[in-house]
């Protein structure tokens, strides 16, 4: 698969068979998660991977519409360490990269994954924070349930024309 490819067919999935992932898989996927753009190359982020099952259920539990964890082979939760930051503030951006770098790779890797966003929710924060045990100073930012897909959904076009703008808002690009 192409980077386009892969770009213009990921979607997000939230059923999983019960297949494992493997080791060399999970490795690689660790190693895309470290590359990710980040600013000023702070790198503000540690990850923490949750294969207990009980702790993914327990997740599950606590925060609402994230039932895919209970199926996901794999939890992958971003955190970000603002005291590792070179700019104030961009934590939240490196953080995202980070976790659009992983569900891209677990999609050109052939596994499905989903984005569950923690922060800025508060009582989601909070689940992963005391379930996890993550220190104080470390913010939870998201966490990419993944597996292998039990479910395919197809590619879809998502362009709108009219949120494309020339020079200045306005100037339609066409």
């Amino acid at each position: 698969m192409t980077g386009i490819e892969c770009l213009l067919t990921r979607r997000s999935i939230r059923a999983y068979t019960d297949r494992p992932i493997e080791p060399e898989q999970l490795h690689t996927l660790l190693e895309v998660f470290m590359r990710s753009p980040s600013a000023a190359d702070a790198r503000p982020w540690h990850l923490i991977v949750v294969e207990d099952r009980l702790q993914l259920a327990a997740l599950a539990e606590r925060m609402p519409k994230c039932d895919m964890l209970r199926t996901a082979s794999l939890g992958l939760v971003v955190c970000g360490d603002p005291s590792l930051e070179k700019i104030p503030g961009f934590w939240v951006q490196d953080c995202a990269a980070a976790t659009e770098n992983l569900l891209l790779a677990v999609h050109s890797l052939g596994l499905g994954g989903v984005w569950i966003g923690l922060h800025p929710v508060p009582a989601r924060e909070t689940a992963a924070r005391e379930l996890l045990e993550i220190p104080a100073g470390i913010l939870p930012f998201s966490i990419v349930a993944l597996g292998w897909p039990a479910e395919t959904p197809p590619p879809d076009s998502r362009y709108e024309a009219a949120k494309v703008h020339r020079n200045r808002w306005g100037h339609p690009f066409s």
